[in-house]
């Protein structure tokens, strides 16, 4: 029995060492090793929203060996869309990153979201980016995503390639597509794998090595013989030649000589126009099926600029630099394991446990662990070389913030992140969650740059601002999940004013007897209208009726009184009051007498000096597509609002200058969004007060007697 156990403890002992073993080589497969910036390419993913880039990062792991299997949106099972709200929209709304290796380059894949609330995490992605590839769908083909993009790749001054998705789809048309491409982007579009219908399916044509190669469903892929095309492919490859042709004097030369270019020719010709911007490649594939991904994958390789290359290009420190600098592009903020933030080495190498300083604050940063970062998941490494992504967790840094070793010049890096252009208020469903709400979303600016929160002084409303209805209701749905806090949005009140429109005399008397002292005071007030916002105290007494050592209790009652106005409650301005005349007693007169007097004179005198309700009116700059140019100002006139001008604005818009009432306003995004099919944008600055029309007056005046009897 006893050699019967021990040998039971045997079979044991080697099971769990087997297992050991075993997932100690799965972790090395996914712990990466050390790249140097010449081995390193940092490529953001980007386009119109669901245009399969999530899906295409998957289909690049797969193929790259870094995951088992393809993940799927539907199912909430891919690398790069990991957060819960993702998962259950279906969509990315946020930046993601997704390291892998392949053929001794480390490539940093960049997923950003493509729906427009969320331009704030794709200026994160494309700043940490050195190139981008934007997705367009073979079906759809180039959208208002995709012309955003490539208007981003231009102001971020990075390389660009364009990748077809779903050329496995009946509705899929890739020569189309590329057409579009080049109408939109010119003769620099130029194709370098392209797909072939044939009657088992389709196969992919590398235009470089002129090899035909047909995938299995799980991206395996056989070369098969070339295919009869025809004229078409002798076109798209002189077209690729003439290309390289314009890259180097040497290769222009050579092929106006009549001589053909090389393989080598041809790929050090691309990367060389990718890198100087002069070619945009097109590839193509399935990313379901990963079918051509792994022909992506060898020209992000190759044909793409390293970061030694991106970096030279942005003159930063050389690569030899052992001074180590980092920028951090991106911050997430959890409550309970605190800050992670995201961060591309711009110079040395950076360590674990290493002090660090930061350039905003002049206080130090001690970098923890250093992690790779696939997703959600974290692999720790020992180093991060220049040029390298990775993640540091517990800074006290902010996005934007530089983190440089004593004697480095590090230029602050900005990202001009756009402006709120929708706000609401924010209401908690459990009272007593007001400070809570406030700390949680102090948390979650740290995060996202593009949202802002205020208390409105004057509404005493909690004011959440962000870039559109569906970023609002996602930061709604991370206050519940990340912080516990359930809240409701609601249009926020609009901070109207009241003022006077004519001279009156009015008098204030307080008088009470109530045994022993009493209290008097007796004032004779002019108001006025003036041009100053804050209430103008003036006195004129004459006589003494008044003595002067009531005279600041009496300008005390008048200023707490324009507090509220006669007509809705709101602060009364442009208001000019002089105390004229009076009385007093001896012995009952006092300062709080006095200024209860005041606020007398003052309720009966508005009341008669032509009471008006004003409305903000604000400056509102429209900028939209020549073609509907008519729709916006139809827009903004039944808005209420007045055209001063019209301008051509960068980007081939179409500036139309506006002033229009707060009030109007608030959902203006919403509609500009659709009018112009997320192509327009606007700013929108207070400007001045103005008497609101006689029927606005009289609603407003109306909801807030409602709201002060729902009150009462």
């Amino acid at each position: 029995m006893q050699k019967r156990s021990l040998g039971l403890d045997k079979i044991k002992i080697i099971s769990i060492i087997v297992i050991l073993c075993i997932g100690t080589t799965k972790g090395m497969v996914h712990l990466m090793k050390h790249y140097p910036p010449s081995q390193i390419r940092n490529i953001a993913l980007t386009g119109h929203g669901r245009s399969g880039k999530t899906s295409l990062a998957e289909a690049l792991l797969f193929t790259a060996g870094e995951i088992d299997r393809v993940g799927n949106i539907e199912a909430g099972s891919t690398v790069c869309d990991f957060d819960p709200e993702e998962i259950k929209r279906k969509v990315s709304l946020s930046c993601a990153l997704a390291p892998l290796e392949w053929k001794d380059c480390k490539i940093n894949i960049i997923d950003t979201p493509g729906l427009f609330d969320f331009e704030g995490e794709l200026l994160e992605g494309m700043s940490a980016a050195d190139a981008a590839v934007i997705v367009v769908s073979g079906k759809s083909g180039i959208s208002v995503g995709t012309e955003k993009a490539w208007k981003r790749t231009l102001a971020h001054g990075i390389p660009r390639a364009f990748f077809i998705s779903k050329i496995d789809d009946e509705a899929a048309d890739f020569y189309r597509v590329l057409e579009e491409l080049k109408g939109a982007f010119g003769a620099a579009v130029c194709p370098v794998v392209v797909p072939v219908s044939i009657d088992s399916g389709t196969i992919y044509i590398n235009l470089i090595d002129m090899k035909a190669f047909k995938y299995d469903n799980k991206g395996k892929p056989s070369e098969v013989p070339m295919p009869d095309t025809g004229h078409r492919l002798q076109g798209l490859v002189a077209a690729i030649s003439e290309a390289v042709a314009e890259t180097s004097d040497e290769y222009f030369e050579k092929y106006f000589s009549g001589s053909a270019f090389t393989h080598d020719e041809l790929i050090a010709g691309i990367h060389l126009g990718v890198k100087e911007c002069t070619i945009t490649p097109v590839f193509c594939g399935s990313n379901t099926k990963c079918a051509a991904i792994d022909m992506l994958l060898d020209s992000l390789s190759a044909m793409f600029p390293t970061a030694a290359e991106a970096d030279t290009n942005s003159g930063n420190s050389p690569e030899k630099s052992v001074l180590s600098s980092a920028f951090v592009f991106k911050t997430i903020a959890d409550p309970y394991v605190g800050k992670l933030s995201y961060l591309k080495v711009l110079s040395g190498e950076i360590k674990p446990d290493s002090i660090i300083l930061n350039t905003r604050t002049g206080l130090n940063e001690k970098i923890g662990k250093l992690y790779v970062q696939r997703g959600k998941k974290q692999f720790e490494t020992e180093s991060l070389s220049k040029g390298d992504i990775g993640t540091a967790a517990k800074l006290s840094a902010q996005t934007c913030d530089i983190l440089a070793a004593p004697g480095v010049k590090a230029e602050q890096r900005n990202i001009e992140f756009p402006s709120p252009c929708l706000s609401m208020a924010i209401t908690p469903k459990t009272k007593g969650d007001d400070d809570k709400i406030s700390q949680s979303l102090h948390r979650l600016c740290e995060e996202d740059p593009t949202i802002k929160f205020k208390i409105n002084s004057e509404t005493r409303q909690q004011i959440l601002s962000g870039l559109g209805e569906q970023h609002l209701d996602y930061i709604v749905s991370k206050l519940k999940a990340k912080f516990g806090v359930e809240v409701t949005l609601s249009k926020p009140l609009v901070p109207y004013r009241e003022t006077i429109k004519k001279k009156v005399k009015a008098e204030g008397k307080y008088k009470k007897q109530t045994g022993g002292h009493g209290q008097y005071g007796h004032v004779i007030i002019e108001f006025e209208p003036c041009e100053s916002e804050h209430l103008e105290f003036e006195e004129k007494v004459v006589g003494g009726s008044v003595p002067r050592n009531f005279f600041p209790a009496v300008e005390k009652g008048l200023h707490d009184s324009v507090r509220q106005g006669v007509l809705a409650g709101y602060p009364v301005v442009n208001i000019r009051a002089t105390l004229i005349d009076g009385s007093y007693h001896a012995v009952d007169s006092s300062e709080a007498a006095f200024k209860s007097a005041a606020a007398l004179a003052y309720k009966s005198g508005v009341s008669l000096a032509g009471p008006v309700l004003l409305e903000p009116i604000g400056m509102l700059k429209a900028y939209v597509p020549e073609n509907n140019m008519g729709d916006v100002i139809g827009e903004i006139n039944r808005r209420r609002g007045r055209v001063l001008g019209m301008n051509s604005a960068d980007d081939g818009l179409q500036l139309v200058e506006a002033e229009a009432p707060v009030a109007e306003t608030l959902d203006f995004s919403i509609v500009l969004r659709s009018l112009t099919q997320g192509r327009g944008y606007y700013t929108f600055e207070f400007a001045r007060y103005e008497e609101a029309p006689p029927a606005i007056s009289q609603a407003v005046i109306e909801k807030a007697k409602a709201l002060k009897a729902a009150e009462e």
